[in-house]
């Protein structure tokens, strides 16, 4: 809860640059709930974009929420049906985590999930108010704010793995954004690099794997399961029997 102030309070500050007041900034923390996505639309608005890009770059970015809530179909299948809603609308990056590692130990329940997800919100609602007041009464550069956000997508950057398909991605995004600006187009810059890191990263998965090889940090179809084993587990897992593979060293 604690790491929520520490982005909520800027968030509200940049909230506050665009004319919101502490009401709107609450509604947008309890019905958009997106840490991302709040700091995506001052920043998206202050360079200019309109309500379309907004909206598409925003959507775009939290498209990963629906699939933390769909990782929990299992867990949530004796739960009522109200419950899992709830508790699917509220899964962000940290309470994910969380209730992740919760639910692998065990003796952990979907109406306890919820409570973490709901006390997550409640602290970046209570820190975007704040921080959207402190904005009112304090001369706050925008600059410093603005920078929270570049740091939670850095965050998010160096937290993935890097695959050939990842930094392809991540590459193309970003000569994207810089072609787009150089361009004069600001506005839909973000949506552009994002839209076309995606689309180049599965092309070039998809063309690899008809290659009959796979980009830097996966593992040969089939035989997932045999990276860290024996040579004769990792036979076995491939469908090889062990007997083979280690005559085929031997040889």
């Amino acid at each position: 809860m604690l790491g929520y102030v520490a982005i909520g309070l800027p968030c509200g500050i940049l909230g506050n640059t665009i004319g919101l007041n502490p009401l709107q900034v609450a509604l947008l923390s309890i019905l958009l709930y997106s840490g991302a996505g709040q700091f995506m639309i001052p920043n998206m608005f202050l360079a200019g974009s309109g309500v379309a890009a907004i909206t598409a770059s925003v959507s775009l970015v939290n498209t990963r929420q629906m699939l933390y809530a769909a990782s929990f179909a299992p867990q949530c299948a004796d739960s009522p049906r109200w419950l899992s809603a709830l508790f699917a609308a509220s899964v962000t990056d940290e309470s994910y985590g969380v209730n992740t590692a919760r639910f692998t130990e065990g003796n952990w329940s979907v109406d306890r999930a919820l409570m973490v997800n709901l006390f997550s919100q409640s602290s970046w609602t209570i820190s975007n108010i704040v921080g959207c007041a402190v904005g009112a009464a304090v001369d706050i550069p925008v600059s410093i704010a603005a920078f929270a956000m570049t740091a939670i997508f850095i965050c998010l950057l160096v937290t993935q793995k890097f695959t050939s398909a990842n930094i392809v991605a991540m590459v193309v995004a970003m000569a994207g954004v810089y072609l787009c600006k150089a361009l004069g187009l600001t506005g839909p810059a973000i949506l552009i690099g994002a839209v076309a890191g995606v689309v180049c990263a599965m092309a070039f998965a998809v063309a690899v794997g008809k290659g009959g090889s796979r980009p830097a940090g996966f593992p040969p179809e089939g035989v997932e399961g045999a990276a860290g084993a024996s040579p004769s587990e990792g036979a076995a897992n491939a469908g090889v029997p062990a007997g083979a593979s280690e005559g085929g060293e031997g040889r």
